[in-house]
């Protein structure tokens, strides 16, 4: 005769408290959502979305954008003429931006992963000395064509660095749309050198990483995500969120060349 043990008090109570956590848990699965993103995150979250999409349920189609500056494919300018979007990962200025503009659900900007800035160089060419602020002035002025992507970065080298630096008017630098441009420029040799996050030249094809800027002159970038105003898959939105911050996420992030806010484990 085969005997059944009666569950105890606690094991009843420890099931009944796991339901009600099913239960009042927002279900995602089969949710679609839509993510605009700028580049400097893009080689971490394309290690990390099929994981999310697998363990979750929900299908994500992403579109990118420039975190900040003009023209019709930054972030900001897709959002106002009404491109899907439920989530946006970008530098921490273009989210401020968007927070300022009401663009964005208070309270669910969610800080990812930082990066510095690094030199691009062609593929097998000689790597440029930037390892002090002179020695990188000089690879600056020396260079024919610098690239720079026309976002934060970029915004930031342009209007601030090389004119404090006092070389703004030594240099010849062409701001391109997106950090992709930049790399696409130096790997045909239409510009001897591309400065933009190293997180962007690590993913790029026909160059080679040549170093950051020295600390007393860089510029670390802040990616962060957060829910879009007036998504229609909240619940959905902030489980991404929650994975990409999470201690889950930080390796591929460091693989990446970035620095994850998240503990790892």
């Amino acid at each position: 005769m085969i005997t059944f043990s009666l569950p105890t008090a606690t094991a009843v109570r420890g099931t009944i408290i796991m339901v009600a956590m099913m239960l009042n848990s927002p279900t995602v699965a089969g949710a679609e959502l839509n993510v605009l993103m700028s580049g400097g995150f893009g080689g971490a979250y394309e290690k990390l979305l099929p994981e999310f999409e697998r363990t979750s349920g929900v299908k994500v189609t992403t579109r990118s954008g420039a975190s900040q500056g003009s023209g019709p494919q930054t972030i900001a300018a897709q959002l106002a003429r009404g491109v899907p979007a439920d989530v946006v990962i970008l530098s921490r200025e273009g989210l401020t931006e968007l927070i300022a503009a009401n663009k964005i659900t208070g309270g669910t900007d969610v800080n990812l992963a930082q990066v510095p800035l690094g030199i691009a160089v062609r593929a097998k060419a000689p790597k440029p000395d930037v390892s002090t602020v002179a020695a990188f002035k000089q690879t600056m002025t020396k260079a024919k064509k610098i690239a720079l992507p026309g976002s934060t970065s970029g915004i930031w080298l342009k209007n601030d660095l090389f004119p404090r630096l006092g070389i703004a008017d030594k240099i010849s630098i062409e701001m391109k749309p997106r950090g992709t441009d930049v790399t696409n420029m130096v790997a045909t040799g239409d510009a001897d050198i591309g400065v933009l996050p190293v997180s962007e030249i690590l993913v790029a094809a026909g160059v080679d990483y040549g170093g950051t800027l020295p600390s007393e002159i860089q510029l670390v970038q802040v990616f962060a995500a957060a829910v879009v105003a007036d998504s229609k898959e909240s619940a959905a939105s902030k489980r991404l969120i929650e994975f990409l911050a999470s201690p889950r996420a930080s390796e591929a992030i460091k693989s990446s060349g970035m620095e994850p806010f998240a503990t790892s484990r």
